[in-house]
């Protein structure tokens, strides 16, 4: 039976790779070579390849200053807090909450073995994403150091180690993510907020570690002992991996220590948990007179509430309006420092606005819910092709979310940048007009493209939220939109100056969302009716 329950677990791990969500069907032996393929790339050339880097830059002086306990102390941690990062949600989702526990738990079937098949696929995806470090790190040491048995074996019991700790730390993190969302009502805005966060400290912390990393190297002979003195317990848990018998047991020790409480509180837990279907407040109904909206507010209020339901759809299409503002801030803050730099390698205020307005549009392309937006309607569309409203009136109501969340957000960013770069009054206008245009553009181009190739079929809300052709070519438009608009003007350096450049850019960008919008008012109902 757990043999049975793990080829199902790691079936559902490895979905994508043999079955095209989208289509509904299984993908080609080529497709899934092609993933796989890729998968391979980005986790083992790149990130591998990164930490490979690092490693081979801090093992060779630690070593030498004899703390190579240090040297698997630091990758050591970063492996954990990457495997941690990588598995907690799937932890959450794929343990605690998964869609079948019902299922499963009707069967007779222990608990113990669903729980046992479930850690394996926790486990998995923790030592995978942990392997990406401590591997490559292994590797670095075993072949820049003398060899011996006892390292050999060292880091064997290390990586064995560190995937167990990130398995019990990530089931444990995953039973208070699961605990909190059994008890919350808006579970999509504390997800994002939640994943926000943890963006936040992921590369707070991570650009702190390398300036600490940085500074230990460079004082290693004055730290290394400090660090172990104070800190006896890092020393063990990172002399383990070259070998020593009195690091390995007592890491060992500490980490089954951890294991056992973590499975014990699994199995008083597992069962609540999983048939938990979130505790409701009971509310005493009060009878109260409906607000009556026009119809272009209650359609907006719609799609509000569809993007606000779905943590997926607002990260992936609507975090630019959280990030634009944030590099307004941060051109008031770092900006003057940005410009000298750049007016003294380009010589050129002009050529500093376009490269500011380049980036202001560039970071509007992060902001592109229309792109999807007639997509996620799905099998339910013909709820909306069904109310008695003029068909433009919907796709009005897509576009406006787009709009409403970019446009004040890029006006204040473009404000910054005004004032930053303190250019003429007609350099200073363009700023502020022709990324709002290249707004209106890149929605308007969004929901044409998404009218005209909808994905309705999905069985998945991230096939037409991450990997459909509309959004992938507004995306790569927005970009090359803005890669264009600063290429021409620093290969030609036109002689009538950036004013004249960036306004001539904003009428061709106005040309552009005139056709698209009489596009979308003369055929897009007639569109959306006939998908």
């Amino acid at each position: 039976m757990v043999k049975t329950l793990l080829k199902k677990q790691f079936a559902e791990i490895f979905r994508n790779y043999f079955y095209d969500t989208k289509k509904n069907k299984a993908r080609s032996k080529a497709g899934t070579v092609g993933y796989i393929l890729f998968f391979v790339l980005i986790m083992v050339v790149l990130l591998g390849g990164t930490f490979a880097a690092t490693a081979s830059s801090l093992c060779a002086p630690l070593y030498e200053a004899g703390a190579g306990w240090l040297y698997f102390a630091i990758m050591g941690t970063i492996a954990i807090l990457l495997g941690i990062f990588g598995s907690v949600f799937s932890t959450y989702t794929g343990l605690y909450l998964a869609k079948d526990n019902d299922l499963l738990l009707s069967l007779p079937i222990p608990v113990g073995t669903i729980m046992l098949a479930r850690l394996m696929g926790v486990y998995l995806m923790g030592l995978m994403y942990a392997a990406v470090v401590i591997v490559p790190a292994i590797i670095v040491y075993l072949t820049s150091v003398p060899f011996s048995f006892s390292a050999l074996i060292g880091c064997i019991v290390y990586l064995i180690l560190i995937s167990v700790f990130v398995l019990t730390l990530s089931c444990l993190l995953g039973w208070v993510v699961a605990k909190l969302s059994t008890r919350l009502k808006n579970k999509s805005i504390v997800t994002v907020l939640a994943a926000l966060l943890g963006i936040g400290i992921y590369y707070f912390a991570y650009f702190k570690a390398m300036n600490l990393i940085q500074d230990l190297v460079a004082n290693i002979a004055v730290y290394g002992p400090a660090v172990r003195e104070k800190a006896y317990g890092l020393y063990l848990f990172g002399s383990a991996a070259e070998g020593n018998l009195i690091g390995m047991a007592a890491s060992t020790a500490f980490v089954a220590l951890c294991f056992f409480v973590m499975w014990r509180l699994l199995g008083h837990s597992f069962l609540s948990l999983a048939t938990a279907t979130g505790s409701g407040e009971k509310v005493r109904y009060t009878a109260r007179r409906a607000k009556q909206r026009s119809v272009p507010a209650a359609l907006l209020s719609k799609e509000f509430s569809k993007l606000t339901s779905n943590a997926n759809y607002m990260l992936n299409c609507a975090l630019g309006t959280l990030l634009i503002p944030a590099l307004g801030v941060a051109l008031l803050i770092k900006g003057p420092a940005v410009v000298d730099v750049l007016f003294s390698v380009f010589g050129d205020v002009g050529a500093v606005a376009v490269l500011l307005c380049t980036a202001l549009c560039m970071a509007c392309s992060m902001n592109d819910c229309a792109a999807p937006s007639v997509s996620l309607e799905g099998k339910n569309i013909w709820i909306a092709q069904s109310l008695p409203v003029d068909p433009w009136q919907i796709l009005r109501a897509k576009l406006r979310v787009q709009l409403l969340l970019t446009m004040p957000a890029l006006l204040f960013a473009s404000l910054c940048a005004v004032i930053v770069l303190k250019a003429p009054l007609a350099l200073s206008l363009a700023l502020l007009v022709l990324p709002q245009l290249f707004t209106l553009f890149f929605a308007l181009l969004s929901l044409t493209l998404d009218l005209a190739h909808a994905n309705l079929a999905w069985t998945n809300e991230l096939a037409p939220i991450k990997q459909s052709m509309p959004v992938t070519v507004a995306l790569l438009g927005g970009w090359g939109f803005s890669i264009l608009l600063a290429g021409v003007y620093l290969l030609l350096t036109p002689p009538f100056g950036a004013a004249v450049y960036l306004w001539g850019f904003a009428a061709i960008t106005g040309i552009a969302c005139l056709i698209l919008y009489l596009r979308l008012r003369r055929r897009g109902g007639k569109d959306f009716m006939e998908l």
